[in-house]
């Protein structure tokens, strides 16, 4: 699993657009899902942006600090997903944010726990992208970039964008040297507004650019103010194909860093020299018992199946198996009387299988929860369809609009 966060700044860089960005674009093997956590504390922005307000705000980040205190965090956390996939497939999840800044502070202690709840679902198959807008590195939320995999920091490539981030860039590069895993996981997602080329970012800010998101206004104003995500001239977009490589590139530098913090790989055991084996003495040769014995009696050696070792499925066995009451025999019978014997049966828990002879081995993976029993994910709420594509309707050719030029999808 990967787990990476998305950090805005001042001038509103665009954190939360390229987030959704990536969680549209981002490449699913069968199986795989990516999930989007909205922990901006100023507030979350998808459901009144891109979903348009067609869903009602009870779903969300807020319900999660209550949940932590009683324990159901890992429970909850199901229950407030949305699914935003454009086919409705249950791939692409979204937990929405706060709808107060005074939210916040009630989840100054839920911070911790959320993460290691996210870092649980590992096994099932899920990616997490996290949007923590421009505050979201500092105080109680610390701890998201600091556990994160990637850290894409937000930044637009105009005078102004690069000034305020220079300061923001230099204490989180700090902050993941002196208490997180290492600042090689930082680096630039640029929204290409302004003239400076990415060259010229990365060695400024010593740091590696993630991607370079096309600056196309009327394509973004799907991701913030909502549209038709479904839309062919959405998807082909230079927005949407610039979104697919920054993703690619922030997987490569994930699966590099999960392999630099894996720890050393063990030495290859060397072999042991044999000892020297005497000569064979001959011997004649000895006639198998069996060729003496009558033919019905004769058999050929049965092999030994192996032993499967693994885990057992089901409850542990009981000690000692008990028949009902019904099946015991009476204590006094009366004369003459004969008792039949009872059939026997197969006494076992309920819940089990039959025993066999060989341990079972599971095939699935364990299901892994956070502080709780895993329970399977319900079906999440879809939104209802949302707007058309912004434009002319009917416009068919390789401009939009606005003379964006639409790329074909990799």
């Amino acid at each position: 699993m990967t787990v990476v966060a998305v950090l805005g700044g001042p001038g509103a860089p665009g954190a939360t657009s390229s987030a959704l960005a990536l969680l549209l674009s981002w490449p699913l093997r069968p199986g795989r899902r990516v999930l989007l956590v909205e922990c901006d504390p100023d507030g979350g922005a998808v459901l009144a942006g891109a979903l348009e307000g067609r869903v009602e705000a009870v779903y969300g980040l807020r319900n999660l600090a209550v949940a932590d205190r009683r324990g159901l965090l890992a429970e909850t956390l199901w229950e407030q997903l949305l699914d935003v996939s454009p086919q409705g497939t249950g791939e692409r999840l979204l937990l929405p944010g706060l709808t107060d800044p005074a939210q916040a502070p009630g989840l100054a202690y839920t911070w911790e726990p959320l993460v290691e709840a996210l870092h649980a679902l590992e096994p099932q198959g899920y990616d997490v992208l996290l949007d923590l807008g421009r505050s979201g590195a500092n105080g109680p939320m610390a701890v998201l970039p600091r556990r994160a995999d990637v850290v894409a920091a937000t930044v637009r490539t105009t005078l102004r964008g690069l000034s305020a981030a220079r300061p923001r860039i230099a204490a989180l590069r700090e902050d993941l040297d002196a208490h997180g895993t290492g600042s090689d996981g930082l680096g630039l997602l640029l929204v290409a507004e302004g003239p400076y080329p990415e060259s010229e970012v990365s060695r400024q800010f010593r740091l590696p650019v993630l991607g370079a998101l096309t600056h196309a206004p009327r394509t973004a104003r799907v991701l913030s103010d909502g549209g038709d995500t479904t839309d062919r001239r959405f998807i082909r977009s230079e927005l949407m194909r610039t979104a697919r490589t920054t993703a690619d590139r922030i997987q490569d530098l994930a699966a590099a860093r999960r392999r630099r913090l894996g720890g050393p790989q063990p030495e290859p055991i060397q072999p042991q020299p044999q000892p020297i084996q005497p000569p064979p003495v001959q011997q004649q040769p000895v006639q198998p018992v069996q060729a003496a014995l009558p033919p019905q009696q004769a058999q050929a050696p049965q092999p030994v199946p192996p032993f499967v070792a693994g885990p057992v499925a089901g409850p542990a066995y009981p000690q000692q198996q008990q028949p009902p009451a019904y099946q015991q025999p009476y204590q006094q019978q009366p004369p003459g009387y004969q008792q039949q014997p009872y059939p026997q049966q197969q006494f076992q828990p309920q819940g089990a299988g039959q025993f066999t002879g060989e341990w079972p081995v599971r095939v699935e993976a364990p299901q892994i929860s956070y502080a709780a029993p895993h329970i399977a994910p319900p079906a999440v709420p879809q939104p209802p369809a949302p707007a058309p594509f912004p434009g002319q309707a009917g416009q068919a050719g390789p401009d939009g609009a606005d003379g964006e030029e639409v790329w074909r999808a990799r």
